[in-house]
């Protein structure tokens, strides 16, 4: 090898410790593109071809996408048809198998944001640790996103390498053709398959039982008092206090209904529901939030308070501490006028040491008490420094979940899964025009669209496309995939199938999903040809062997996104995922043979 290569591999290498450091993925991978741009291995053209790739700017829609699904509370509504009345953890961890259908035609890593907080709560309802399930939820959404082109981001970017390959020597065309939407299915769902009966009879008795993030946090949490009222049409009315699954709610307490001016206080189990009835809790202000974003239940604090979640689309949710100066002290927040002196609603009240009871609006304000307020915008940066308050904060994931525009959001999916399957349109352009049509019609606002869209992934893999690039230019993939095939040859190309999944695997434990695919995948083609074989059956199992992170939370977004809430160590990971990393590895290299022949 001459100098380029050992350059070029002396880079990668310094990528990988800086990954396994935990520093940012993708300016080590922006920077090492520029090293070796500056080293003259990579034109500049060369360089940022990844930032037109189709597969990252179909993955950059796609959040889109996904954002005006959550927004609108399509997300939630599926949730919560997926968890239905599920009563323990048996039986949630096989109705979170359906996970696995959904995320092969949605991205991942938005689902799994999703339903993370959909189990927290029922299993903060249930007294259930959320440590039992948020693994199997990481998992299930992995192996679902390996039957579809779309399932993850993965597969595009396998895709758009196979596509670039092809521009690069059109030799290829015959072989690396374009990755039809259902064709990883061939392999796919028997994988997912196996997988899924895996965390079912095996996993799940490896799960350990641990105090998650979230429910420390909750633990430790101020409680409020908070009003919340039952609007027509809301799914609560009609149900008892049991079937609304009010009962056994973890860190909230509903102690009283208020009917027609008339207090029911105990509350028992049969109490039934009604329209209009105001029911006062008590809890953390998470859970509060949560509440608020329940269809048709909203916080009660006068009669002029909007219910439409569209007209309070631009309002969030502030924490205030009032001052031993202010002028709310000793009234009640209906005599101090409130909304009129400062242009927000108090939708719950704290006051340290004590639980207070009744209605909100009837509390004599004492100092110290803290205020959950519905404010527009600005309201913390216009009061932060007002005598009125000690403090002044906002509270995140606050916003108002636009309930009305849910079945438009349903529409626009339906709409993109039937121009994906029926190949009426190239899926980027598919992505994107579904993207637009959530803007346009309100879905998401800009703002949160651009909000949405995970710019460190999207950089991530971009880069990694010129960084694949430059080991092919400095001649290391072939050098070492010549090496490669001398000393695996005489095995077979099965064998070094086996050795490119393993290698894969390894790279994306260690590092992330996306780049390990664009680093192995020159690797990949240089040693079928070598061996003279066909090269889709190898670009295929980077598809499959690059999606297999179950041994770290490093190697995939999904596992980050529940190591923190399900209060995990890297040894959980080890313990239920070796296992199913190898069940895997053989049913890959068993199958991709069989349906993509060498």
């Amino acid at each position: 090898m001459g100098w380029e290569a050992w350059f070029a591999l002396g880079i990668v290498a310094l990528i990988f410790v800086g990954l396994a450091m935990n520093r940012p993925s993708d300016a080590l991978l922006v920077g090492g593109v520029v090293a070796m741009g500056v080293a003259g291995i990579l034109t500049p053209a060369e360089m940022f071809v990844g930032f037109s790739n189709t597969g990252m700017l179909t993955v950059g829609a796609l959040f889109v996408v996904t954002a005006g699904l959550r927004e609108t509370g399509a997300l939630q509504t599926l949730g919560r048809w997926v968890l239905g009345r599920a009563r323990d953890e048996r039986s949630v961890l096989r109705r979170l198998v359906s996970v696995t259908t959904m995320s092969a035609f949605l991205n991942n890593t938005p689902i799994v944001a999703m339903f993370i907080p959909i189990v927290e709560d029922w299993c903060r309802k249930h007294r259930v640790s959320s440590s039992r399930l948020l693994i199997p939820l990481s998992y299930f959404s992995i192996l679902g996103g390996t039957c579809t082109l779309i399932g993850t981001s993965t597969n595009l970017v396998v895709n758009g390498l196979m596509i670039d390959a092809i521009q690069t020597d059109p030799r290829l065309a015959e072989t690396l053709y374009e990755i039809g939407l259902f064709e990883l299915s061939r392999v796919g769902l028997p994988y997912a398959v196996i997988g899924t009966a895996y965390l079912l009879l095996v996993g799940r008795w490896l799960l350990p039982q641990r105090k998650g993030f979230r429910e420390q946090m909750d633990a430790a949490s101020r409680e409020y008092l908070a009003n919340m009222r039952i609007e027509p049409g809301c799914h609560l009315a009609g149900k008892n206090v049991e079937e609304a699954g009010l009962r056994r709610l973890t860190g909230l307490f509903l102690i009283e209904i208020w009917r027609d001016d008339h207090m029911i206080s105990p509350i028992g189990p049969s109490e039934v529901l009604e329209d209009g009835d105001i029911l006062t809790f008590t809890g953390a202000v998470s859970n509060i939030v949560e509440l608020e974003k329940i269809p048709g239940l909203v916080p009660f604090v006068d009669e002029d308070y909007e219910a439409q979640a569209a007209a309070r689309r631009h309002e969030t949710l502030c924490e205030a501490v009032i001052s031993r100066t202010s002028p709310l002290i000793d009234k009640t927040i209906r005599e101090a006028n409130f909304r009129a002196r400062y242009n927000a609603a108090v939708v719950a009240v704290h006051r340290g040491g004590q639980r207070l009871q009744g209605r909100v609006g009837d509390i004599e304000l004492q100092p110290g008490d803290t205020l959950l307020l519905q404010a527009g915008p600005h309201f913390a940066d216009a009061h932060r420094n007002n005598s009125d308050f000690f403090l002044v904060s906002g509270v995140r994931n606050s916003q108002a979940v636009r309930h009305d525009k849910a079945v438009i959001a349903f529409g626009l999916l339906g709409l993109l899964m039937l121009l994906m399957t029926t190949g009426a349109m190239q899926i980027v352009l598919a992505a994107f025009l579904v993207a637009g049509l959530m803007i346009i019609t309100r879905c998401v606002t800009v703002t949160e669209a651009r909000r949405s869209v995970d710019w460190q992934t999207l950089i991530t893999i971009a880069a990694a496309f010129g960084l694949g690039t430059g080991l092919v230019n400095s001649g290391a993939v072939e050098a070492i995939a010549g090496g490669v095939v001398a000393a695996m040859g005489p095995w077979g190309p099965r064998a070094l199938l086996l050795g490119v999944y393993m290698l894969t695997t390894i790279f994306t434990e260690i590092i992330t999903n996306n780049a390990a695919a664009a680093l192995m995948f020159p690797f990949a083609i240089a040693i079928a040809q070598g061996l003279g074989v066909d090269p889709r059956p190898f670009a295929m199992v980077i598809a499959f062997a690059a999606s297999a992170s179950f041994m770290t939370p490093l190697g995939y977004q999904t596992n980050l996104m529940v190591y923190g809430p399900g209060g995990y160590s890297l040894r959980d990971f080890v313990k239920i995922g070796l296992p199913l990393n190898l069940l895997l590895m053989t049913t890959a290299t068993i199958l991709v043979p069989l349906a993509w022949p060498f």
